[in-house]
């Protein structure tokens, strides 16, 4: 079995108001360096396909260089919404499994990787994600319509991973039909296929706002026992 993980690292980054990609801002070292790394040192992952911008792709390689990476085989410029990047990724490889992963999710954890490797064997797809914590409103013209039941209510993270054919069946599905989806799992359900929920961690949060770096250098300080500032 050949595993491959791609780490999306194209967004824009509007909401983080820095001058630079927000995978470049540093937790000691550049938050993407940290997330290549969770895959890097996972002993089930075979190779990892990087998708940056293409305006980043010249900063970004320098700074992959500066570290030493086994796994990389190669760094695939992205397209302009998250699915175009995630596609171009998928295309890259003929591993027989697929995970994708958002490069602003620096604090993935070893289990939860393996857990979602497990789970898409043995399903063909699989999401980390955590159950909802908060009571939700569905609103209409500022007025609550009604309140959805917590319970069967969970928030999705990445990885996302699927068996190779699943996912790549599903890509170009949708780019045939004109179709975009809210993540690679959405593709997947739309063909009908079964996606199993694999129970992540709280602290995998997406950082996408300058509030989130700060909670995420807290973790790290919390987990490394050390000053990331």
């Amino acid at each position: 079995m050949k595993t491959t993980a791609i780490i999306l690292a194209a967004g824009k980054a509007k909401r983080m108001m820095a001058d630079k990609n927000k995978l470049f801002l540093e937790l000691r070292k550049p938050i993407l360096i940290h997330t290549i790394e969770a895959f890097e040192n996972h002993k089930l992952i075979n190779e990892i396909i990087v998708v940056v911008n293409k305006k980043d792709l010249e900063v970004c390689s320098k700074i992959i260089e500066k570290n030493i990476f086994k796994k990389i085989r190669k760094i695939v410029v992205g397209g302009e919404t998250r699915q175009q990047s995630s596609y171009n990724g998928i295309m890259e490889t003929d591993s027989d499994i697929i995970l994708i992963h958002d490069g602003a999710r620096p604090l993935v954890t070893e289990d939860s990787i393996t857990n979602s490797i497990r789970d898409a064997l043995s399903y063909g797809a699989s999401v980390v994600a955590v159950p909802l914590k908060e009571t939700v409103k569905k609103v209409g013209n500022c007025f609550v319509k009604n309140t959805l039941d917590r319970d069967a209510l969970w928030v999705a993270q990445t990885p996302q991973t699927f068996k190779a054919d699943i996912i790549k069946k599903a890509h170009e599905t949708a780019k045939r039909d004109g179709f975009f989806g809210k993540d690679d799992s959405s593709l997947v359900e739309r063909l009908g296929y079964k996606v199993r929920i694999c129970m992540g961690h709280y602290e995998n949060l997406k950082i996408t706002t300058p509030d989130d770096l700060v909670i995420a250098k807290h973790i790290f300080k919390k987990n490394n026992g050390d000053c990331y500032d």
